[in-house]
């Protein structure tokens, strides 16, 4: 069994995402997700009625936003969120539109072909925030490896 990278995350815009102080960061988000689409290993991202997912609301707080992708593998989102610049460039200035949250972002493996919901995302999410990073919720700074072909556990 192969697996896939599954990565959520959120922020909460400071004020409604449709206030004009937000406009550089939601007129940037198709481009963006362009080049998201565009990099070697990606597989899909999650989207709403638009081009993004802003609409889409999982969470009480209206101001709170989601953004989830599928990657083959740890380097190939690695190398999209850290090594593109235009990437970097723009979320440098995410203090500018969303407030600070403690746990933003979580990833986990998913069985190649599968793909994540909301509600997988807000599980791995309680989970990361309950039990720290494991196999089964994770993040950049510490990492786990996809399961191996012989290991079938609940992830």
């Amino acid at each position: 069994m192969k697996y896939q990278l599954a990565q959520v995350n959120i922020a909460r815009f400071k004020v409604p995402a449709e206030d004009p102080v937000n406009a550089d960061f939601v007129n940037n988000l198709d481009r963006i997700n362009a080049i998201a689409e565009a990099q070697d290993g990606f597989v899909w991202r999650f989207k709403g009625a638009g081009n993004n997912a802003l609409d889409i609301q999982p969470f009480k707080d209206p101001n709170m936003a989601i953004n989830m992708s599928v990657w083959q593998d740890m380097d190939s989102l690695m190398s999209f969120v850290y090594r593109n610049v235009e990437h970097r460039t723009i979320m440098r200035r995410r203090k500018e539109w969303f407030d600070k949250l403690d746990i933003y972002m979580v990833l986990w493996w998913i069985e190649q072909g599968t793909l994540p919901t909301t509600q997988d995302a807000l599980d791995k999410l309680a989970h990361l925030t309950e039990h720290g990073p494991s196999q089964h919720a994770f993040t950049f700074a510490k990492p786990f490896d996809a399961p191996s072909a012989s290991s079938k556990n609940t992830m």
